[in-house]
């Protein structure tokens, strides 16, 4: 037993070291600045979320695709609105301190637009497979839109790798983690009950997914905005001291305070860039998996639609977490992640940890059921639709695992294929935004949206 705890021991390290290295300068400028070129390349497509909003609750049942656009955001926010909306920021200011609560604000803001040219480019080279579902993402489009199929394999790799930490393990330690701290029930126990929660739904692929989104999505954010909100009500008189603290911190650090370290500013964008991408995987090429596979008259209407999904996850839930957290002052006792979070809901009276149990659970399973579908469209473009059921068991006998693992090792796992996975995709949207240019200005710019695109679907035997 205890030359397996020192295994684990270097094992943690040296993924803390990868990570180190993957998530440095060049990676924060890569991402962050794909952003911004995206959103000036774009005319700010984020003045058009409004459209997208109204886009994404229009049924386009003649298009072709497997699912609603709506079923498409819900089963992408189901992944995304996880718990990095909670213990992912919680985490960021712990290490970061407050100013990280800005950085990760920024990125979700600027983030609007990669999240719309990913989708836009998946749906563009989404093929249509033997048994006529859509199949779509990054790899496809390394493949047929930069002919590039090595640096897709690439991506599908890393993106079967990421689902077990971001879309699996740290999801189903964060909820084992509360529920045993909250209510005392054994993580082993908790993962016992996420396995079989998860293997109901997911055996049924993405029509059952995309049900149980459906009813689950909104349910979930509605539920937790208004926990927020409650508590920020309670906090009013703060808010604003709060808010300039948030501002301040982010550009000049956060000296030692109470139980809080102390963090540069290196740190506060470090943290909070990185927790944003982990919070709404704009840049991470996740979410045009799932947008590949909606009912969608062309690729700018569902790039709309997508790219919502961002404003919703980043621009206000996240948002809403770290002021919660920055006005409470619980990032200032020296606590990370859930045990953080769960302090600062603790201002409302009895049942403030059982809102957050309650939010985090549903945020815990709709991301694991979101990540799920991700993970085995990598898995059929690498090997094809007979490797999906095995896949489906491994993922799900992961849960467990994820219940009952140490924290900081997963979330650094979880980090480092992040990173590995937003590389290859980021190199496709800068090489591929003439493209994603070009198709903005014929569908959206001059109001051809509601015009059924004449592009071709690509037909392949998988």
């Amino acid at each position: 037993m205890e030359a397996l705890s020192s295994m684990m021991e270097v094992l943690g390290k040296n993924i803390a070291d990868i990570r180190d290295i993957i998530w440095g300068w060049p990676l924060l400028i890569l991402l962050f600045g794909t952003h911004l070129y995206l959103t000036f390349r774009l005319g700010f497509i984020q003045r058009f979320i409004g459209k997208g909003i109204k886009l994404s609750i229009t049924k386009d049942d003649d298009s072709a695709g497997d699912v609603s656009q709506f079923s498409s955001l819900a089963t992408a926010l189901a992944a995304t609105i996880g718990t990095g909306n909670i213990v992912g920021v919680a985490t960021a200011v712990a290490l970061g301190g407050p100013g990280a609560v800005l950085w990760t604000w920024l990125t979700g803001v600027f983030g609007i637009s990669t999240k719309y040219a990913e989708a836009l480019l998946a749906v563009k080279y989404r093929v249509k497979t033997s048994d006529g579902t859509m199949a779509g993402g990054p790899m496809y489009v390394l493949e047929y839109g930069l002919k590039m199929r090595w640096l897709g394999v690439l991506f599908a790799v890393f993106t079967a790798m990421a689902a077990f930490g971001i879309g699996n393990m740290t999801q189903a330690n964060s909820i084992s983690d509360m529920a045993l701290k909250t209510f005392n029930i054994p993580t082993w126990v908790t993962g016992l009950v996420m396995m079989a929660l998860t293997a109901v739904v997911i055996i049924g692929g993405i029509h059952s997914i995309a049900k149980i989104c459906n009813i689950l999505v909104p349910f979930m954010a509605l539920f937790y905005v208004a926990g927020c909100i409650i508590i920020l009500t309670m906090g009013y008189k703060t808010l604003g001291a709060s808010v300039m603290l948030i501002l301040k911190s982010a550009f000049t650090g956060q000296a030692a305070i109470g139980g809080f370290a102390g963090a540069g500013v290196m740190a506060a964008m470090r943290f909070g860039v990185a927790r944003g991408l982990f919070s709404n995987e704009s840049g991470l090429g996740s979410a045009p998996i799932v947008a590949a596979a909606a009912k969608t008259r062309n690729p700018v209407s569902q790039a709309l639609v997508s790219a919502t999904g961002t404003f919703w996850d980043t621009v206000i839930v996240c948002a809403m977490t770290g002021l919660v957290l920055v006005n409470s002052g619980a990032w200032q006792k020296g606590l990370v992640g859930a045990e953080l979070t769960k302090e600062a809901f603790s201002v409302i009276p009895v049942i403030g940890p059982a809102i957050l149990t309650v939010g985090l659970f549903t945020f815990v399973f709709s991301t694991i059921l979101g990540w799920s579908y991700y993970a085995e469209k990598a898995i059929e473009y690498l090997f094809g639709k007979s490797a999906i059921m095995p896949y489906r068991i491994v993922f799900i006998f992961v849960v467990f695992i994820g219940s009952v693992t140490s924290l900081n090792i997963v979330w650094d796992f979880s980090d480092l294929t992040n990173g590995l996975m937003a590389i290859p995709n980021l190199v496709s949207l800068l090489l591929l935004s003439g493209v994603i240019a070009s198709e903005t200005k014929k569908y959206l710019f001059d109001d051809n949206i509601d015009e059924i695109s004449t592009d071709e679907v690509i037909s392949i035997k998988k």
